[in-house]
């Protein structure tokens, strides 16, 4: 059995905007773009097939917390990730904002 989160730090390069950004193991999207990459089933596993590019679509505010939403622009799942404090806030402001959780 794997564990629902695996802590892998690795910088990366932003495959929308070309922003290299420092991974801290727990980074998974660009913090100038937001957008982000599909290949966890689970947090930090790299298990998924898909590699499609993730779409920030919208954000929600939860306990305080900025979380966004993104969307594969190849398989269509949504998933919800928290905010970095290092992400872009005009960029997490210039998303459509849902109603809190």
């Amino acid at each position: 059995m794997h564990k629902k989160f695996q802590r892998h730090i690795e910088n990366f390069t932003c495959e929308n905007c070309g922003f290299h950004a420092q991974g801290d193991g727990y980074t998974n999207h660009c913090p100038e773009c937001l957008w982000s990459q599909h290949v966890d089933v689970n947090p930090g596993d790299r298990a998924e097939r898909c590699r499609g590019l993730m779409e920030p679509v919208g954000f929600t505010i939860k306990r305080g917390d900025y979380i966004l939403v993104h969307r594969c622009t190849k398989c269509g799942i949504v998933k919800r990730n928290k905010a970095a404090k290092n992400d872009s806030f005009a960029a997490i402001l210039s998303l459509r904002g849902e109603l809190p959780d």
